[in-house]
């Protein structure tokens, strides 16, 4: 059974703002995340509808980019963090960025990248955040990313979690393509993450 224990830790615009401008951003690795560039390195469909939820300084846009892509969508809470992504994509036509809550947002894509976003949400959001990519996607949509595989309890996000959890919560709405651990982590992330790639039933 899924634990749905509530988070106590009051995770909204404020915190996330705050964790801005004070530059607590452990999260942020400086550059596009390994298996998420590996996969687009191959992903064909250049004007595929891209949404990244809890972008933070968005690479992962970046690099789609510099690959051609050209409908990328971006969306966060934090003000201090779209501020910064408004001037880095100021001349880049294909990127819309959006200040806002992810669970509210509206409109199909093709597909979801999750970097370091769902392990910012207590385990009683984490179903809202599987129905919500439902929503959000076209039929065949993907869901394309990592997710940490290790448990680092609730006490500060990331909040863990597993493979089994994982599974347990996406299989009502996506076919596992993938969900393995991921062979190109970075270092400091080796042996804890797994790759996903699921596709909306």
């Amino acid at each position: 059974m899924v634990n749905n224990r509530p988070n106590p830790m009051v995770l909204d615009q404020n915190f996330w703002n705050s964790r801005w401008e004070t530059g607590q951003t452990g999260w942020d690795i400086g550059y596009p995340s390994t298996p998420i560039a590996t996969f687009f390195d191959t992903y064909t469909n250049k004007n595929a509808a891209i949404l990244i939820p809890g972008c933070g300084n968005a690479y992962e846009a970046e690099y789609l980019l510099e690959k051609g892509f050209t409908n990328i969508t971006l969306v966060d809470i934090a003000p201090a963090a779209v501020e910064r992504l408004q001037n880095k994509f100021k001349n880049k036509p294909s990127v819309k960025v959006i200040l806002g809550n992810f669970f509210e947002q509206e409109g199909l894509y093709d597909v979801i990248i999750e970097q370091t976003f769902f392990c910012t949400l207590s385990l009683d959001g984490r179903n809202q955040y599987v129905e919500k990519c439902a929503s959000l996607l076209n039929d065949n949509g993907i869901i394309v990313g990592v997710l940490f595989n290790v448990n680092f309890g609730f006490d500060h996000p990331p909040f863990g979690g597993d493979k089994n959890e994982y599974l347990k919560r996406f299989i009502p709405l996506f076919k596992i393509k993938t969900m393995e651990s991921a062979y190109n982590s970075i270092i400091p992330r080796a042996n804890s993450e797994l790759f996903i790639n699921l596709i909306k039933k």
